[in-house]
């Protein structure tokens, strides 16, 4: 330029010049930080829910983190997820702290166990094993795009833990403070070679919340420190759904599976609070997420599907059907199926997005403002 000063794109070079790589981008570049791709979670309401305006699931390059009550599918959900990032080309490496994770269920779940990309099971000693080993992938191959579960944060130890004797005071607050490091040098990491990690966490009940009231809208808590927390994009809760019966029976009366509430805690895809509900079967040869069984329930809704007693009507199409009959429907009939998904898009999305209806509609705003007494 003729007054000797410095233009943008030769600013750009300078900085990732004096990086030795790319850092910087211009306004009309592709930033790393934009979110290019989406996991599905294997429930089409819940992917509906995550983003506002569009369906999404587990965003990559980014820190996702699916916690739950005990025995309230964050297991399932991950196999799951693991089973859709091979879909895609993505490569899994499975950190099971709690060794639970048999190759039997991942099978069930449909994930590949054979072959150049199949998923790959670690059991580690502490979370810097953790953090290492996902650093060292994303160091050396930056070319694959990875996904990494935690399985779980709340039960893998740091190294000070393990040195230390039983007593909690020894190691106190070591473990977030590893944490708190570990995001600070993998953030940028993760978005650069589109990798995503996906942390599974407890629930636990928050005892140290000295207002009563409080307690009511904050039942819980995570362990693992408050730093992770803010590197979470995205935070799913699973909980059970309060005066229903959560239990999934067989014909015999056997306990087959369960259904849960997700509530998004944290996004920052502008859905914080929304939730949804779905059956998860843990029994038997069929196991994970009922998805088509849910959806039925999404579009309930709609003016566009109508009910006399146990009948369903669905609008454009000519049979009625129960709900015993919708899951079969699903699979078996692409135009019932795609007026289905039509309905989601519109109810669970475009609603949303254009702020149609009431808020209640998709927010659980009874258990998010307690009344006082």
């Amino acid at each position: 330029m003729g007054d000797g000063k410095l233009s943008s794109k030769d600013i750009l070079k300078m900085i990732n010049k004096k990086a030795g790589r790319t850092i910087a981008f211009s306004g009309d570049q592709e930033n790393p930080a934009d979110i290019k791709d989406w996991i599905s979670t294997g429930s089409r309401w819940l992917d509906s829910i995550i983003c506002r305006g569009q369906l999404a699931g587990i965003p990559v390059g980014r820190v996702t983190e699916i916690a739950g009550l005990e025995s309230s599918g964050k297991s399932y959900m991950a196999g799951q997820v693991a089973h859709q990032a091979q879909a895609k080309g993505i490569k899994v490496l499975y950190f099971d702290a709690e060794a639970t994770m048999t190759s039997e269920f991942l099978d069930k779940l449909g994930c590949d166990m054979e072959g150049d990309n199949q998923i790959i099971i670690l059991q580690p000693e502490d979370i810097e094993m953790v953090l290492e080993t996902v650093e060292l992938c994303m160091s050396n191959d930056p070319d694959n795009r990875y996904l990494f579960i935690i399985d779980s944060l709340a039960m893998t130890p740091c190294r000070a833990d393990l040195e230390k004797d039983f007593n909690p005071q020894s190691s106190m607050a070591q473990k977030p403070r590893v944490l708190s490091l570990g995001m600070q040098k993998l953030m940028t990491s993760l978005s650069r070679t589109q990798s995503t990690l996906l942390v599974l966490n407890q629930l636990k009940t928050n005892i140290n919340v000295s207002n009563p009231m409080m307690m009511l809208s904050q039942p819980w808590f995570t362990p693992g420190g408050k730093a992770i927390i803010y590197a979470y994009s995205l935070r799913i809760w699973l909980t059970g759904l309060k005066g229903k019966k959560t239990f999934i029976e067989d014909d015999n009366g056997y306990r087959i599976g369960s259904e849960v509430k997700a509530k998004l805690e944290k996004s920052k895809f502008g859905t914080q609070g929304r939730i949804c509900n779905f059956k998860i079967l843990w029994a038997g040869d069929n196991v994970g997420i009922m998805n088509d069984e849910s959806l039925l329930t999404a579009i309930k809704s709609s003016n566009r599907l109508t009910n006399s007693g146990a009948w369903f009507k669905l609008e454009g199409y000519e049979t009625k059907f129960q709900t015993a009959t919708f899951p079969k429907l699903m699979k078996s009939d692409a135009k019932f199926s795609k007026l289905v998904y039509d309905i989601i898009d519109e109810e669970v999305i475009r609603k949303f997005e254009n702020k149609t209806g009431k808020a209640e509609d998709f927010y659980d705003l009874e258990e998010e403002t307690p009344k006082e007494e």
